[in-house]
């Protein structure tokens, strides 16, 4: 078994019976030690008095006074963040429960970057034996933004924080800054295209995020993302579905949709009830899928044979975000 993707914390865990991920004292204490929580030398005492409690006891009771006696208000306000988040992982005891559970409330209140932290590890743990690097690469969708660049018949997806490292600096960090802004230009980078030829450099690359991919329909990367799709969803409510990519819909019958992100669910929300779009909308959507579920009893009655279709869109900026959590809340399973 290979190792990837070291940064998504897979050794602070454990699993339970299931399979699922149990919050441990490690995790909580990588949080601690962000650098926004982690106290600084001009922080007060208290900061540093709190600090040191939940090192040593990650899920000890914190008072309110214990926040308010903080001198820094920014401080106090991230603790505050945090302490939430760490009652909200306690409260459900596994990383999938707690991440579940983010859905049924009716505002959101962690912040972004947690919810796609939880789903990078909860992806590392259901990927362990994984030996594909296209799936591997195609998982990445599921917690981090994606850039796309189309034109003479590309569709190609590269990562948007890196993306923009290499736009604002080049690739050469703080290095590329000073050049920059000392008018100085930097060597053009371009990323490299996940293939056949390079796959066996991801594994050292995986937290790096540094490779881009072939995403038209023909490619190994969009089916890619099939498979992880029916991966996600055989762990969260095992159940076992095909997932094929499909260029277009064309369904008398359609019945049941989930859009992949919020521009794909307006766009297929649009399509089902007949609304005409322009060709710029249509140009928007990225990919399209279609699931079947392999034992008919799992899926809603009156869907029995009809099968869910699944889309990816990007945004009129070229960026999309995938929203794994539309295959945990929207799914039409028959409950019981």
């Amino acid at each position: 078994m290979r190792e990837f993707w070291k940064s998504a914390g897979l050794h602070l865990v454990d699993k339970s019976q299931d399979g699922w991920l149990n919050v441990t004292e490690d995790y909580l204490r990588a949080y601690y030690t962000r650098p926004e929580i982690h106290p600084i030398e001009d922080s007060c005492k208290q900061e540093h008095a709190l600090f040191e409690k939940l090192m040593a006891d990650p899920f000890s009771e914190i008072r309110i006074q214990d926040l308010t006696e903080i001198k820094d208000e920014e401080a106090a306000y991230n603790y505050q963040v945090i302490l939430k988040f760490r009652d909200h992982l306690a409260q459900h005891g596994t990383l999938e429960a707690a991440y579940s559970a983010l859905f049924q409330a009716s505002a959101i209140t962690t912040p972004p970057v947690f919810i796609d932290q939880m789903a990078h590890l909860i992806l590392r743990n259901i990927l362990a034996d994984e030996v594909d690097p296209y799936i591997l690469r195609a998982a990445e969708l599921f917690y981090r933004e994606q850039v796309v660049t189309t034109g003479d018949g590309q569709l190609m997806l590269a990562d948007h924080e890196i993306v923009e490292m290499y736009t604002e600096n080049g690739g050469f960090g703080g290095l590329g800054q000073l050049l920059n802004e000392a008018g100085t230009p930097t060597r053009e980078v371009t990323l490299d295209i996940l293939s056949d030829t390079n796959k066996d450099q991801y594994w050292e690359r995986s937290d790096q995020f540094d490779m881009a991919i072939d995403f038209r329909f023909t490619e190994p990367a969009s089916d890619a993302l099939g498979r992880v799709i029916e991966k996600w969803v055989r762990h969260f409510h095992g159940v076992e579905t095909r997932v094929q990519a499909v260029q277009s819909i064309q369904d008398e019958k359609w019945a049941w949709h989930i859009g992949l992100d919020a521009q794909a669910n307006s766009i297929l929300n649009a399509l089902y009830e007949g609304v005409n779009l322009s060709e710029e909308e249509l140009h928007q959507i990225i990919a399209l899928y279609r699931m079947e579920f392999l034992n008919p009893e799992e899926i809603e009655e009156n869907l029995v044979g009809k099968p869910i279709y699944l889309g990816l869109a990007m945004g009129q900026d070229n960026h999309f975000k995938m929203k794994p959590q539309n295959l945990l809340t929207n799914m039409p399973l028959r409950r019981g």
